[in-house]
C-alpha cells in the first residue's frame, strides 16, 4: 500500500464514480480500476460494493477511507514543514494582522530584524474568527494577531494586552465638548459598525444591550479606516480601539472615553499548537510576547 493508491482510493470515494475520478486524476479508467483491485488484494478485503447504479463502501472501505484522509493530510503538512526547515525556515514569516496593531508591530519587527536581518515578512489581513482558524489550520499563516476570542484546542492563544474602545466623533460634533460619554449619549446618533463576524461589533452591541439602549446603525464596514473616513465627513459616529487612533488619525477626529467598563478588548497572538515552527519564527513569537511583558 502506498500514497498513490490511497490518493486513487479517496478520489473514487469522493466522486463515487470511476470515470469521474479517473478524469480528475488524469489517468485511464482501466488503470484506476486495476489500482483499486490491487489495493483490495493487498488489504485482503473488498473495499467497495459495486452494482449497476452506484458504489458503496464496505466496513473495511470506510475504515481505510477515514484513515487515508488523515495520512494524506499529515503528508501535506510534513511537506510544508520540511520545506520551511530546509528552504524557508529563516527567510519567510507570514503574519495575519488587523488594522489596530499598526502602531506597535513595526517597532517589534525592527527589534526582531536586529537578530534576523534576512527574514522576509508577509503581512496579510485576517479578519473574523472563521478566517483566523481557516488560515492557521490551512498553513497559510504562521501566526495571527487578533482580537477574536479563540476557543479551539488546536490553537495556542497568548494574550498580549488589553485596550479600551472609545467613541470617535467628527471634530465639531456637539458631544465633543463632554469629558465623558455614556451609551445613552450615543444611542440616537447615526452609527458606523463592523459587519457580522467581528468581535468589536459584538462587544459594542453587547454594551448597548446591557445599557438598555438602542443603536442606530447606518453603516456597516469591514475596515476601521473606512469608519474614520465616514466620521470625518460627519456621516456618523463610531467606537474603535484606542490604539488604532494613535498618530495622524488622532488629529482629524475627536475621541472620547465612554463610561462603560465592558467597552474594552484583549489582543491575542495565536498559532497552531502542533505545527512545527522553525527556531527563527519561534524567536519572533517570543519577542512579541516579551515586548508586551516588559510594558506591564
Amino acid at each position: 500500500m502506498d500514497l498513490k493508491q490511497l490518493q486513487y482510493f479517496i478520489a473514487v470515494i469522493e466522486h463515487m464514480n470511476y470515470s469521474k475520478a479517473a478524469e480528475k486524476l488524469h489517468i485511464s479508467q482501466p488503470s484506476l480500476s486495476n489500482a483499486i483491485k490491487k489495493l483490495e488484494q493487498e488489504v485482503g478485503s473488498s473495499l467497495l460494493e459495486r452494482n449497476t447504479r452506484n458504489l458503496q463502501l464496505t466496513e473495511a472501505g470506510q475504515l481505510l477511507y477515514e484513515r487515508a484522509k488523515v495520512i494524506l493530510k499529515n503528508m501535506e503538512v510534513l511537506k510544508i514543514e520540511m520545506d520551511e526547515v530546509i528552504v524557508h525556515g529563516t527567510s519567510d514569516l507570514t503574519i495575519g494582522v488587523m488594522e489596530s496593531i499598526k502602531h506597535w508591530l513595526p517597532k517589534a519587527i525592527v527589534e526582531y530584524k536586529k537578530g534576523y536581518p534576512q527574514m522576509k515578512f508577509h503581512l496579510v489581513d485576517i479578519l473574523g474568527s472563521k478566517r483566523v482558524k481557516k488560515s492557521l489550520k490551512g498553513y497559510k499563516t504562521h501566526v495571527i494577531i487578533t482580537n477574536q476570542l479563540m476557543d479551539d484546542e488546536e490553537l495556542e492563544v497568548k494574550c498580549l494586552y488589553e485596550e479600551r474602545l472609545v467613541a470617535v466623533l467628527p471634530l465639531h460634533h456637539p458631544l465633543a465638548t463632554k469629558d465623558l460619554l455614556t451609551i445613552a449619549d450615543l444611542s440616537n446618533e447615526p452609527f458606523i459598525i463592523s459587519t457580522d463576524g467581528f468581535q468589536t461589533r459584538q462587544d459594542i452591541l453587547n454594551a448597548f444591550e446591557q445599557a438598555g439602549q438602542a443603536i442606530n446603525v447606518q453603516f456597516e464596514i469591514e475596515r476601521f479606516e473606512t469608519a474614520v473616513s465616514l466620521v470625518r465627513e460627519n456621516l456618523g459616529i463610531t467606537i474603535l480601539p484606542e490604539n488604532y487612533l494613535q498618530g495622524p488619525t488622532a488629529k482629524t477626529i475627536v475621541q472620547k472615553e465612554i463610561d462603560c467598563p465592558n467597552l474594552q478588548r484583549n489582543v491575542y497572538l495565536v498559532y497552531l499548537k502542533n505545527r512545527h515552527l522553525p527556531f527563527a519564527i519561534r524567536q519572533f513569537i517570543d519577542g512579541v510576547i516579551h515586548y508586551f511583558d516588559s510594558k506591564r
